[in-house]
């Protein structure tokens, strides 16, 4: 039988050394962490932009864009704006930015490039967000004195939310761009989302007696025709 080793007790100085090594190398916090959203410093935030006016306009907004990362047509400054409720496309005013920015808890450039992603995913894995967003870029996108979006804003727009997103939308576009109308209204608009979600790529299931705008009637026509290349 082999002979039972007795346990060596432990140290009293080697637990003393343990103890300050684990101090030591114990993970500093990170510099500013939760630091609360500042008002004032948010508004100093504006002013870079909107010099002593309140509203950040289309130039201004490119140096905007160019701070924080993204491109002026990246769909997630789309997002941004309806997030601030921005009335009109290319444009902040100080108020919109002031609320929209405290909702949101950034009051820098360096805090708004940390919320990217999240406004990113948002708009792709909530189907309300993306549904509220869509329905909101109508408005951001009409001329406030009319009624429509004009054909060419409609099918930019379109492309930015729903491009890689709907199989059907390269042949949606095609039609759109040797179609006679010259804008697009609301109902028009809401319908596309609709219909993009209801049927499948070779329309076969589309019902010709649904509620449908004529547009979806006549693409779904024009499609099935071949006349998509």
């Amino acid at each position: 039988m082999p002979v039972k080793k007795k346990r060596k007790l432990p140290d009293p100085d080697d637990h003393q050394h343990k103890r300050k090594v684990t101090k030591r190398i114990s993970a500093p916090k990170a510099v500013g962490a939760n630091k609360p959203f500042s008002a004032r410093k948010c508004l100093v935030w504006f002013r870079k932009y909107a010099g002593p006016g309140d509203v950040v306009g289309p130039e201004a907004m490119e140096k905007f864009c160019e701070d924080v990362g993204v491109a002026p047509d990246d769909v997630v400054m789309l997002v941004l704006a309806w997030r601030l409720g921005a009335a009109n496309m290319g444009f902040f005013t100080k108020d919109e930015w002031l609320r929209g920015m405290t909702t949101l808890k950034c009051d820098s450039t360096t805090g708004l490039r940390g919320k990217l992603v999240s406004l990113r995913a948002q708009l792709n894995d909530d189907d309300a967000v993306f549904k509220s967003v869509y329905r909101y870029s109508f408005d951001f996108a009409r001329d406030k004195d009319q009624r429509n979006v004009d054909m060419d804003t409609a099918k930019s727009m379109l492309t930015l939310l729903l491009d890689g997103t709907w199989p059907l939308f390269p042949a949606f576009l095609q039609f759109l761009e040797q179609c006679k109308s010259k804008g697009m209204n609301k109902d028009q608009w809401c319908n596309v989302l609709e219909f993009s979600r209801s049927f499948r790529t070779d329309l076969t299931n589309y019902d010709q007696d649904g509620a449908w705008s004529v547009l979806l009637d006549e693409f779904v026509e024009w499609y099935k025709a071949g006349a998509a290349s």
